[in-house]
């Protein structure tokens, strides 16, 4: 483990404890035992880790799920459902990769108030939101989607799924649920539930 990965490890779990703000840069040299000099050696403020956190932790798990860009072309043999199922399914690969997931549920209890929180935040929406569009285009090609106002639907989509998405990550933090996988599914049924909507309303081709 290198420097830096050691003081985005001491950082995030010290976060986890204590929330973002209640973190210092004195503690997190502390944790990882380095005098606090030598931190600003490598990040020049605790929003920087933070920023960095979030590049690292976000790479990996892509990199663990195999949630690269996907070849809508293979999928012509699917349903909507099918297909829009997958995407969810792939990306909450990603979010519930267990540092990812820790992160994620420490950005949201303070997004309200932390500048930085609400950014990376902002930043993950519109990540979903350029995916689903590229989806989407794809699909109206393939004739899988309904040609009409795509980026709209795109965006219609993503921020539902989002939405849901929060809710469940606050059932987790609330301890009402142990996880995202319900009914043996990696998908949660209400997420579910309006994908099937979803397809039903704005799918071409089946």
């Amino acid at each position: 483990m290198t420097r830096t990965e050691e003081i985005i490890r001491a950082t995030l779990e010290l976060a986890a404890e204590n929330g973002i703000k209640g973190v210092s840069m004195s503690q997190i040299a502390d944790k990882v035992g380095i005098k606090a000099p030598s931190l600003y050696n490598h990040f020049r403020s605790k929003d920087d880790i933070i920023k960095e956190m979030y590049r690292s932790l976000r790479e990996r798990a892509v990199a663990e799920s195999n949630a690269g860009t996907p070849d809508y072309s293979k999928l012509t043999d699917k349903s909507t459902e099918e297909i829009l199922l997958g995407s969810v399914a792939a990306y909450l690969g990603i979010v519930q990769k267990h540092d990812m997931l820790l992160f994620f549920k420490v950005l949201y209890s303070e997004r309200s108030a932390n500048p930085v929180a609400a950014s990376i935040i902002v930043e993950e929406t519109e990540r979903m939101i350029r995916a689903a569009k590229n989806m989407f285009y794809a699909l109206a090609v393939h004739g899988k989607i309904k040609n009409e106002n795509v980026d709209m639907a795109a965006m219609t989509f993503s921020l539902t799924i989002h939405s849901l998405i929060d809710y469940r990550m606050d059932m987790l933090t609330a301890g009402t649920v142990d996880g995202f996988e319900e009914d043996g599914d990696p998908v949660p049924k209400n997420i579910r539930d309006f994908v099937r909507w979803f397809g039903h309303q704005f799918g071409g081709e089946q």
